[in-house]
């Protein structure tokens, strides 16, 4: 088959763009060296929330457009993996987020008996938040029912994909170290422990941008997802039994049922973090056209529709 689109990347940054374009009505393949089930994607915890991404102005734009696509997805659950969820963000006031925090419905500050033991500040919102192994099932579905095709096949230069169809995205996340080559990427490490929830219904987050070590409680179909680290240029992919136990107990301080929860999963992903989101277009050798869609660090299911939409205005020029 004759492709219009290679889209190089199967997490959820390459999916959405891989849907965008193939709904726009290009022909698209995905190349993908890991399967969706193996990409940093697949371990996330889900939560819409811009997290440790810039630029600003530009994070508004497509944390936004992405916040109305999955509100829309929330209410199919069952078919999706989203869900509208109520928790807090622990720690902050409204005047510590950006311009997104404007388009969120119902977004307030908390009253003291609402948060947490230990935090005199908080925000209360109902949010999306994504089973992401089931919500990567749904991506894989929706861009085969319009017509695209995952290919597993490992890629050793853009201009490789150039040479099979016209237009390419590169959506390699911390591969675009090497792929293009943008040593400017690099890993933060996120560790988390997944534990039987013993009856936690909304979600917990308190992330100091500036720590290597958050808070989180994020509870989804599967378990109570406890987090995290945020560790810059770490690549071990091995869950620290120490670090685990530190982020068991963290979350116990808040809810202490946890803390004799049985331990379902350790997870470990490497963040594709970077100054700013790398979404530009750039010519190939030999005519073709590639948008560079990556760096996205930990917000990735945060801005993927409105990046991929951006993606496909710069691929087509529309």
């Amino acid at each position: 088959m004759t492709w219009d689109a290679i889209v190089v990347g199967a997490g959820v940054i390459g999916l959405t763009s891989a849907i965008v374009l193939a709904e726009g009505g290009l022909r698209v393949a995905v190349w993908t060296r890991d399967p969706t089930g193996r990409t940093t994607s697949a371990v996330a915890g889900g939560l819409w929330w811009p997290y440790r991404i810039e630029p600003e102005e530009q994070v508004t734009t497509w944390s936004v457009r992405t916040l109305h696509t999955l509100t829309a997805l929330a209410r199919r659950p069952a078919e999706t993996g989203v869900r509208q969820v109520e928790g807090v963000q622990a720690g902050i006031g409204t005047g510590d987020l950006g311009p997104w925090a404007a388009a969120v419905p119902g977004l307030r500050q908390g009253r003291p008996d609402e948060l947490p033991d230990g935090f005199a500040v908080g925000l209360r919102a109902r949010v999306p938040l994504v089973d992401m192994p089931a919500y990567l099932g749904y991506l894989r579905r929706r861009l085969t029912a319009a017509g695209g095709r995952v290919e597993e096949r490992a890629v050793t230069s853009l201009a490789e994909a150039g040479r099979a169809a016209p237009l390419v995205v590169n959506c390699t996340g911390l591969g675009a170290r090497e792929l293009v080559p943008d040593t400017e990427v690099h890993p933060v490490q996120g560790q988390l422990v997944v534990v039987e929830n013993p009856g936690v219904t909304e979600w917990l987050v308190a992330a100091d941008p500036h720590s290597p070590d958050t808070l989180y409680a994020l509870p989804q179909p599967y378990g109570l997802v406890l987090g995290g680290t945020a560790r810059e240029n770490a690549w071990s992919l091995e869950p620290d039994p120490a670090t685990a136990e530190a982020i068991v107990a963290r979350c116990a301080r808040v809810h202490p049922q946890v803390a004799h929860a049985r331990v379902l999963a350790h997870r470990v992903g490497l963040r594709p973090a970077r100054s700013r989101v790398r979404l530009e277009r750039e010519e190939l050798p030999g005519g073709g056209a590639c948008v560079h869609n990556y760096g996205h660090g930990g917000a990735g299911v945060t801005v993927a529709w409105g990046c991929a939409e951006e993606a496909f205005r710069l691929l087509i020029g529309r």
